[in-house]
């Protein structure tokens, strides 16, 4: 691999796009080498463990060379391109998605960097931010300007702060994010001491326990060797009667999530059969009404709104368990959760705020959503904080399901396949339109109690779709 050390190439380093990413696999390329490139341009589309995700470029200037091909994972704060910015003003350094806590670096009490006329600084995946922090320089020494000027240049260049006099250095606050420097304190590591491996200098989890058992911190390579040589011998594989499909992206956070799920929850799942003939008839006539013109209108809509109804008449089961401070939060919001399968894998959006939207509003939100989904668009920001999920394992012709919660949730509710059976309906056996509804819930959190009339309520509503005038 080349290594870039010219004045005007700078490199690009792939940016944590979600909270707490270690790495992203290059899905495709739109530039190759010699294009030319402007501030704010699309250059790559990557897949995190949450999404795929598009990524500008902050620079002007000719690509040199693309460092990886597609398909490609890369561990986040590698450089994945590098671009040609000669002829035009220096470009700043890219910052990372997420900022870590306020610091002062040694160029803070100097003379800022003068950005070119018209450049905002890009967040990736997001698009311009609306504005920039101002901070207020720490008081200090002096540094002189030529000195200043200096240091920030080969800081640009890649080399590193330039030395100053002992005089006019400032000893800055080393950067990490809140839950690093935590570690440190329980590790009694002066972040001081630590070398940052991420990217703009920023100390990792991994940097403070190397500075904590430096002996030991090679350990975990060699402890992998053994581990990940069984997963595919060459003997046994036969490649005309097997694929392997290598476990990452949405595919490997999922997994990983239900696993945690399955074996930190005691999961608790219940099961009613209900007629929701009412509410098919009731879906047909919505469909002919003028405010949900063009809109997603299906049984999904009124089985989201009746989970919402029981939610509101039973709010204690929208609620988290917090292990650290052995607390349950109760939520005084609904962020609607719909799993949704995709190409990619299982992802599981939500709906911010659904309680507070009308039906019009919800059934918008839900043909958004599952548009964005199917796109493989969703972004990681609609993936997080969700209350409550919906799983409709039905459109498979699935009966129903004991779903895993998500992660940080209470309750999830699986909607069976309807299908015209048999049922007592006023006395007489006649054909209905029938589905199961099963609840998986967090035993911790929810007792039978609680669990049995959210379910029942959803039922009820599902059954007699008045309810949601007399309930909501």
């Amino acid at each position: 691999m080349t290594t870039m050390t010219e004045a005007s190439v700078r490199e690009f380093k792939m940016p944590d796009v979600g909270e707490g990413l270690t790495e992203a696999e290059i899905l495709k390329w739109y530039v190759q080498a010699g294009d030319t490139v402007t501030d704010g341009q699309v250059v790559c589309e990557v897949e995190t463990a949450k999404a795929a995700v598009e990524l500008p470029i902050p620079y002007d200037g000719v690509v040199r060379e693309l460092r990886f091909p597609e398909g490609t994972t890369v561990d986040v704060g590698t450089a994945i391109i590098a671009v040609d910015v000669a002829g035009g003003a220096p470009a700043a350094p890219e910052t990372p998605t997420e900022a870590p806590e306020a610091s002062t670096a040694p160029e803070a009490s100097a003379a800022p960097e003068k950005k070119p006329e018209g450049r905002q600084p890009v967040l990736v995946g997001y698009g311009v931010a609306a504005s920039s922090t101002k901070r207020r320089p720490r008081k200090g020494p002096e540094v002189p300007v030529h000195q200043a000027s200096v240091a920030i240049q080969t800081e640009l260049n890649g080399h590193g702060p330039a030395p100053t006099s002992p005089a006019a250095t400032v000893q800055p606050r080393p950067l990490a994010k809140p839950p690093v420097r935590k570690l440190a304190k329980d590790l009694g590591v002066d972040l001081t001491t630590v070398t940052p491996s991420g990217p703009d200098g920023i100390i990792t989890r991994e940097d403070v326990h190397a500075a904590a058992t430096p002996a030991e911190a090679p350990a975990p390579l060699v402890a992998q060797a053994p581990v990940t040589a069984p997963v595919a011998p060459t003997a046994s594989y036969d490649a005309a009667r097997e694929t392997r499909v290598p476990v990452k992206g949405v595919r490997k956070a999922t997994a990983a999530a239900m696993v945690g799920s399955a074996f930190t929850a005691p999961h608790v799942t219940e099961f009613v059969t209900v007629d929701v003939t009412r509410t098919l008839k009731l879906v047909e006539e919505l469909k002919q009404d003028k405010d949900l013109q063009g809109l997603r209108v299906n049984p999904l809509l009124l089985i989201a709104k009746a989970l919402l109804v029981a939610i509101k008449r039973n709010p204690d089961i929208n609620a988290s368990w917090d292990e650290t401070n052995q607390e349950i939060v109760l939520k005084h919001y609904v962020n609607l959760g719909i799993a949704a399968a995709t190409p990619r894998g299982l992802i599981v959006p939500n709906i911010k705020d659904a309680h507070t939207k009308t039906l019009p509003q919800l059934a918008q939100s839900l043909g958004e959503l599952v548009a964005t989904a199917k796109e493989g668009r969703t972004s990681p920001a609609a993936m997080q904080g969700g209350t409550v999920t919906i799983t409709n394992v039905g459109v498979f012709g699935v009966d129903t399901g004991t779903p895993i919660l998500p992660p940080g949730e209470a309750a999830i509710l699986a909607v069976g396949a309807i299908k015209l059976q048999p049922w007592v309906h006023k006395g007489k056996v006649k054909p209905r339109q029938v589905t199961t509804l099963a609840l998986s819930f967090d035993h911790r959190l929810v007792d039978g109690e609680l669990g049995s009339k959210v379910l029942a309520d959803v039922a009820a509503v599902l059954e007699q779709p008045k309810k949601l005038i007399t309930w909501a």
